[in-house]
């Protein structure tokens, strides 16, 4: 199975999509992977910052969750950057639950359709999931193989992050998945104050081994290439925000490598 990496925080605002975009596009320009990207939000940025006029898309993942007809090379979007392709969405994933509901096998919608055999094309499959922990955010975890958790450097972040932790956990007790877990903690939004700083020293002190050792701060940059549909290499490669973004994604890069559940404690 190719790695699947899910950004996964059930608070908005944690730059989940800022991630997965620009981490999906690294991958492929960088590293060579064939990059698939799934948008499962409502709001469909993940497309929108790729480009994609999500509005006039269609079909889109709604139609590959809820309809068996609808293929993986009918959603699949491609993209500027060479190697990544783009699964959108938009407003009709509001109504996956209610479609989804009278399936017994509601929750594994999304893994059974990534086992089918075009999804073995792809080297990385990366989810870009909605802020809350419903119907789909837990398909997502049922379909991946690790998290990256996004956590704003703000006072109510480290209850977020703790909610995550102990859903994946579960996720991973109740499916015999023990390859499930979190690979990565990212902390972004960061501004250099004392309350900021206190934030990530109690990260990196609950997830030794598991907290990127650079930061996500407040950079224009990225907000200026989002607006045009583009990532932060095509905007603006050489910018302070690219070079937080690339050691990110070397870190989730590397994560990876290691397979191995997260040794972090829970957070109090």
């Amino acid at each position: 199975m190719s790695r699947r990496i899910a950004f996964i925080n059930e608070k908005g605002g944690t730059c989940k999509t800022t991630l997965a975009v620009n981490l999906a596009a690294y991958f492929a320009r960088k590293k060579g992977q064939r990059v698939l990207l799934l948008d499962l939000d409502t709001q469909g940025h993940a497309g929108k910052s790729l480009g994609v006029d999500v509005r006039t898309t269609s079909p889109n993942v709604f139609h590959f969750l809820c309809d068996r007809s609808v293929s993986l090379s009918e959603v699949a979007r491609p993209t500027a950057t060479e190697g990544l392709t783009v699964v959108p969405s938009y407003k009709e994933m509001s109504e996956f639950p209610v479609s989804a509901a009278p399936d017994p096998r509601r929750a594994f919608r999304l893994a059974e359709r990534l086992a089918e055999p075009a999804a073995a094309h792809y080297d990385l499959v990366l989810f870009d999931a909605p802020p809350s922990m419903g119907l789909t955010t837990y398909n997502i975890l049922v379909a991946a193989t690790e998290v990256v958790i996004p956590v704003a450097l703000t006072y109510l972040s480290l209850d977020g992050c703790a909610e995550v932790v102990e859903t994946v956990r579960r996720v991973s007790a109740e499916h015999d998945r023990p390859d499930l877990h979190v690979s990565l903690v990212v902390p972004t939004l960061y501004r250099k104050t004392t309350l900021a700083d206190e934030i990530l020293d109690k990260l990196r002190s609950y997830f030794p081994d598991r907290c990127a050792k650079t930061p996500l701060g407040l950079n224009v940059k990225i907000d200026e290439a989002q607006s045009h549909g583009k990532t932060i290499w095509e905007y603006a490669p050489w910018s302070r925000g690219a070079t937080m973004l690339q050691e990110i994604a070397e870190a989730v890069f590397s994560a990876g490598a290691q397979r191995k559940p997260a040794a972090g404690r829970a957070v109090a």
